[in-house]
């Protein structure tokens, strides 16, 4: 993945001020680092309107209508997200290819192909709700301590939260996804019959996915928290 001084901070930061960075650091980043400080600044800011956007229209408008004020805007954002793969492909991060595709992949299964083909089933869904807030608190706390830790100043708090939320917000996600598109497969059906088949495939591969997925996750857990350890009793 991808991965402040007293300076005036810049003019593009300014709409995320719990992310401050300041001209002095960012003159001493290099070009490719600069460039993931930027793009995981820009992708927290986005995440957090799509969390501001989904409990809002939930407060005041009920569930029911939190996929027709929030899917279309949610589905470009996550569509963002491609730009990963290719950071991963590229070498800018040391995240694996196939790691990252799979959460990517998955993701964007459930916006273009799932809630904006079948908007009347899997975007009714009570379960939408529940996937969109728990993929916008992960990416939030994701490229937070990603921009952070670019600047190599992660604060201890973020670092928690990094390595331990998603022992609630993953399995949270996981089986909203599979509710949402469980809702679609009706749709899916007349749709295509093929297609329907591919979607029930496809949840049954999440399964070795969410393991894969889950146990990446504690492995870099460990070994954070095992250098966090080192650090302290240096």
């Amino acid at each position: 993945m991808d991965g402040k001084s007293s300076s005036k901070p810049s003019p593009t930061i300014t709409t995320t001020p719990t992310l401050p960075i300041h001209s002095s650091v960012r003159k001493k980043l290099s070009g490719k680092n600069f460039y993931l400080l930027e793009y995981n600044v820009v992708s927290a800011f986005f995440w957090g309107a799509v969390l501001v956007r989904v409990l809002l229209i939930f407060h005041l408008l009920g569930p029911e209508n939190v996929a027709e004020g929030t899917a279309d805007f949610t589905k470009w954002v996550q569509t963002g997200a491609l730009l990963e793969v290719l950071h991963s492909a590229a070498g800018l991060v040391r995240s694996p290819v196939m790691t990252t595709v799979i959460q990517v992949a998955s993701r964007i299964l459930l916006v273009w192909g799932v809630v904006y083909l079948f908007p009347q089933s899997g975007g009714k869904a009570i379960a939408y709700s529940t996937m969109v807030l728990s993929w916008s608190i992960t990416e939030i706390i994701r490229y937070a301590y990603y921009a952070y830790t670019i600047q190599g100043t992660t604060p201890q708090w973020l670092t928690w939260l990094r390595y331990n939320t998603f022992f609630i917000l993953y399995p949270t996600g996981v089986a909203s996804e599979l509710l949402v598109t469980y809702a679609s497969l009706g749709d899916a059906q007349e749709f295509s019959k093929s297609y329907a088949l591919l979607l029930k495939i496809i949840m049954v591969i999440y399964i070795p996915g969410f393991y894969t997925m889950f146990t990446h996750m504690l492995k870099q857990r460990r070994r954070v928290l095992k250098n966090a350890g080192k650090r302290r009793e240096d």
